[in-house]
């Protein structure tokens, strides 16, 4: 773990406050300030820097921080005696060594106080610095949607009885938030009325979702603060760290509501291609496009509360920022149909990706044959089908099951972008039937390329979720049927990567 230090202790042995440290930060505690002497730890510890947040004090220590709770009492947490703030270390360790085993050592004690011993990191390695540096890729973002993914499955599940995810619990905390920066944001009155106005219809017509996905046991264990500055790369993976151990209300969440904080996060850094391409990735790996139903609530949200503590702050700047993003987000673009056409290893899902990082509304949303084709028989995306799952009675029913879940999306505001060969008429003209009955713009991405060019492709493909091979690129030239001119005239190039 690693932030700014507050204090360092230096070579002669007294304290000098670092320059981020305000000179109006209180004066630490006995042991805190004792525990700036290196010789204090059973390691070598060097100069030791204290970091101090409204809830936390932290110390870093050599390789090692060590991470104390304040006997601090609010209105969302209580670490008011050393029992409550051990039962809260022992509850951080075991929160977060589900995603961070190697960053979460043990709870260690000072004079009888309990603190949270981690390995060290730099900082430049949060994802919130990576990403203002331009360097986060859309690879590392692949990784960590399918390590959430499966975070997500493995976490606990809300019993019926509790209250998380409830309709009710979940409209709660939107309107303290409003509460809030009503007294806040005084200026800000009317917009503050239509973000209110519509969290209440969104909450009216998405009700029957939210008690779905309570029953479908999707309010899990979650981390419930995963915004980019909550994760670091270790060995080069995207890592979640810092889960919310000190309220349960504020952890045990939607897995819709936790991505939508990490969405929102890469619009925030401005890159609305990042954020499509992050929540599409999940999406194939989670397989729960339902979310989707629920996600742009989540995500306004998360928005309004980062109006609220910037507001709280004093930056009312940056807050009605964060409301213009959450009025934005209110606004579904327009919706549309678009399907790919093509012979295996003709690039569709290149295209298709290319397409998701450019897009400047963070909102299409990819359905790809080979995924939920395997998904439809058992199977993992990236799994070997070991055959018979491309025979002609699963091939129509993968169709349907991509036919079914685009008019659910689009039904739920998303444009959508079907990844599949559809190299026969009837599959194209089912999907733009679709289109005319949900009375929404069809187009086709048409990918073509020289034969030779395919085969050398396929020849050397690798570690993709398609199994197509030369043998059944060759059966395919026998039997498609290409674009008709009417398909021509609704058909558009590939962008180039």
């Amino acid at each position: 773990m690693s932030a700014g230090p507050l204090f360092r202790r230096t070579e002669t042995g007294s304290w000098q406050r670092c320059e981020r440290c305000p000179t109006s930060a209180p004066l630490i505690p006995p042991l805190i300030e004792s525990l700036l002497d290196p010789a204090r730890y059973p390691h070598p510890a060097g100069p030791v820097e204290l970091v101090e947040t409204h809830i936390s004090w932290v110390l870093l220590a050599g390789d090692y921080a060590y991470k104390f709770k304040k006997p601090v009492v609010l209105p969302f947490l209580d670490y008011g005696t050393v029992d409550k703030r051990r039962a809260c270390c022992e509850a951080e360790l075991r929160i977060n060594r589900r995603y961070a085993p190697d960053l979460y050592l043990e709870v260690a004690h000072f004079d009888g106080e309990p603190a949270v011993r981690m390995r060290r990191f730099a900082e430049d390695d949060r994802l919130d610095h990576v990403c203002a540096r331009g360097e986060l890729t859309p690879d590392q973002l692949s990784d960590l949607a399918r390590r959430l993914a499966e975070f997500h499955a493995a976490a606990a599940v809300a019993g019926p009885a509790e209250r998380f995810g409830e309709p009710a619990q979940v409209l709660a905390p939107a309107l303290e938030n409003f509460d809030e920066l009503e007294h806040l944001l005084p200026a800000e009155c009317g917009r503050l009325a239509r973000l209110k106005s519509w969290t209440l219809a969104e909450h009216t017509a998405r009700r029957d979702a939210f008690a779905r996905r309570k029953a479908a046991g999707r309010v899990r264990e979650c981390h419930g603060d995963l915004h980019l500055g909550n994760l670091v790369l270790l060995a080069g993976r995207p890592t979640p760290f810092d889960a919310i151990e000190f309220n349960d209300d504020f952890r045990w969440i939607d897995v819709a509501a936790e991505i939508a904080f990490t969405y929102l996060d890469l619009l925030d850094h401005g890159r609305p291609g990042l954020a499509a391409w992050f929540l599409n990735e999940w999406l194939l790996w989670s397989g729960d496009y339902d979310a989707l139903a629920v996600l742009r609530f989540y995500a306004v949200y998360r928005a309004m509360v980062r109006a609220k503590v910037a507001a709280i702050q004093g930056k009312g700047t940056e807050a009605a920022e964060y409301l213009a993003m959450a009025e934005a987000l209110t606004v579904p673009p327009p919706a549309n149909l678009t399907i790919t056409f093509g012979l295996s290893g003709s690039g569709k899902t290149t295209a298709a990706k290319v397409l998701l990082l450019a897009d400047a509304r963070a909102a299409t949303i990819r359905l790809r044959s080979d995924v939920e084709r395997k998904r439809l028989f058992g199977l993992a995306p990236d799994a070997a089908s070991g055959g018979g799952i491309y025979d002609h009675e699963a091939t129509v029913r993968t169709y349907g099951h991509l036919r079914t879940l685009a008019a659910e999306i689009v039904a739920d505001g998303w444009p959508v972008l079907v990844d599949a060969a559809f190299l026969k008429r009837a599959e194209r003209d089912d999907f733009r039937a679709l289109a005319a009955q949900l009375g929404i713009p069809f187009a086709i991405l048409a990918c073509e390329a020289p034969i030779d060019e395919l085969r050398r492709r396929l020849a050397t493909r690798s570690g993709d979720a398609s199994e197509a091979t030369v043998q059944v690129l060759e059966q395919q030239v026998q039997w498609m049927q290409p674009l008709d001119e009417g398909e021509r005239g609704v058909a558009i190039s590939p962008a180039r990567p």
